[in-house]
């Protein structure tokens, strides 16, 4: 850090007053030796008085040797430059701790500069930091990384001293380390080979948050975008409305920008889907496709509902059999969730599954045709659409079925997962935890239990 002049002023004051003790020692000392001479020749006990004399000058310099080294080590605790290992370099024994924090100050010069001189005298290293302009000031985001011993409450108190105010902080992980721009081309990446994925693109850009996808009001106007706060209407180019909530935290104008850019991506690139094909050997021997499924599926998926029975179909839709063809509109858009087709070696669709978006929750249901039920579909089906669980970062999946319906219950104890059982009235609801790999932060495929290769 560079020295200011008073800190310089008093530098040069040390160095003079250290020159003038110096000094006045070495006279002090030449007096010392003249007097101790004339005692040594010319008093009667000469050289008793030396070997005192050198007892005593080697006693001053151990207390002087002890006392230097005490107030060396002194010094280098109270220096600002040596005090602690800088924060973010390697080597140190201090534990640190990655926080995220946004704050609001004062749209004029040096503002940020304040709130950023306090962190560091807090020994607090800013790792990356955007800005978001506003008509009455600024909203600054930082990535910090702070002394574990610091707590929350001290480092909003820090900040506010500075100036900011509404300020935000929560724990950050390492995967916020990765720049604004390196995120928003990976997400507009796998945006642009997906159009499944924008709402989990959106998901990611802004952290916990909610995000609903509502169908479009036959015959209504068109949605416009818009932003109120805590919430952000998009106009979804697949039709209806993307609407995402984040209560304790609103949106700034950069944020809704960036939404409305992978949603204008997502609009030009049109409707695509990933070609990727899972063949999988039943025990019987007989091998099928497990792919992905989408709206063009819809004519199949009724002639596979005409080939079922009500009992089936109600089991699947928790309804009338008769109501099942108007929900498949739903399970099989893009916006809520992912849908996989199975398919026989001549191409005849018999089965389907869904992982469906549920807020911060993630339902699996499955439907397999009568015909080829007991054969290891199921099970085959449930497992690919968990892998699509932890590939997106979801924590836990659940089944709503009934206690009669042993081959769902079977199939979630076949996953090898952690399951939560809740039974209300005749409602049935299975919960699987999905493991994490150690050190991650997110559940990972590679950590689930039948996992060795997931495409061929």
């Amino acid at each position: 850090m560079p020295h200011t002049p008073a800190a310089q002023t008093r530098s040069r004051h040390r160095r003079w007053g250290r020159d003038l003790v110096e000094v006045a020692a070495v006279f002090t000392a030449m007096a010392a030796a003249d007097f101790a001479a004339d005692l040594v020749g010319h008093g009667p006990d000469g050289r008793m008085l030396l070997a005192g004399s050198a007892a005593a000058l080697l006693s001053a310099a151990g207390v002087h040797t002890w006392w230097a080294h005490r107030n060396g080590r002194a010094h280098d605790a109270g220096s600002p430059q040596d005090a602690a290992p800088q924060v973010g370099t390697e080597g140190g024994d201090e534990e640190y701790a990655l926080w995220r924090m946004r704050t609001t100050v004062a749209d004029a010069p040096g503002s940020l500069g304040r709130v950023c001189t306090a962190l560091a005298a807090s020994r607090v290293d800013i790792v990356t930091l955007q800005t978001h302009p506003l008509g009455e000031g600024t909203v600054d985001e930082f990535l910090l990384r702070a002394p574990s011993a610091l707590p929350a409450a001290a480092l909003v108190l820090t900040v506010a001293d500075a100036g900011g105010t509404d300020t935000w902080l929560e724990r950050a992980d390492a995967h916020d380390l990765v720049d604004a721009p390196t995120r928003m081309l990976a997400l507009a990446t796998r945006t642009a080979l997906d159009a499944a994925e924008l709402p989990l693109a959106l998901r990611r850009l802004f952290g916990r948050c909610t995000i609903r996808s509502t169908p479009p009001v036959p015959g209504g106007e068109p949605p416009e975008d818009a932003l109120e706060a805590t919430e952000m209407r998009l106009r979804d180019p697949s039709g209806g409305t993307i609407t995402v909530r984040r209560d304790y935290l609103p949106f700034t104008p950069t944020e809704f920008a960036r939404a409305r850019a992978l949603v204008e991506l997502d609009a030009r690139l049109g409707v695509r889907m990933p070609a990727v094909r899972n063949v999988v050997t039943l025990p019987e021997g007989n091998e099928i496709t497990v792919r992905r499924a989408g709206p063009e599926d819809r004519a199949a998926a009724l002639a596979m509902h005409e080939r079922c029975s009500p009992a089936t179909l109600a089991m699947r839709y928790h309804g009338p059999a008769a109501d099942a063809d108007r929900y498949l509109t739903h399970l099989l858009g893009p916006r809520f969730g992912r849908s996989l087709a199975v398919e026989t070696a001549s191409g005849r669709l018999v089965a389907l599954g869904h992982l469906l978006w549920d807020g911060e929750e993630n339902e699996v249901a499955l439907l397999v045709e009568d015909a080829w039920q007991r054969r290891g579909i199921g099970a085959a089906l449930l497992r690919r659409l968990v892998e699509l669980a932890a590939e997106a970062g979801r924590e836990s999946v659940y089944a709503v079925t009934t206690s009669g319906n042993t081959g769902m219950v079977a199939a979630m104890r076949e996953l090898g997962l952690p399951l939560d059982y809740q039974v209300e009235d005749a409602t049935l609801v299975i919960t699987a935890s999905l493991p994490r790999a150690e050190g991650a932060d997110t559940p990972s495929v590679d950590a689930l239990p039948w996992v060795t290769s997931r495409r061929r």
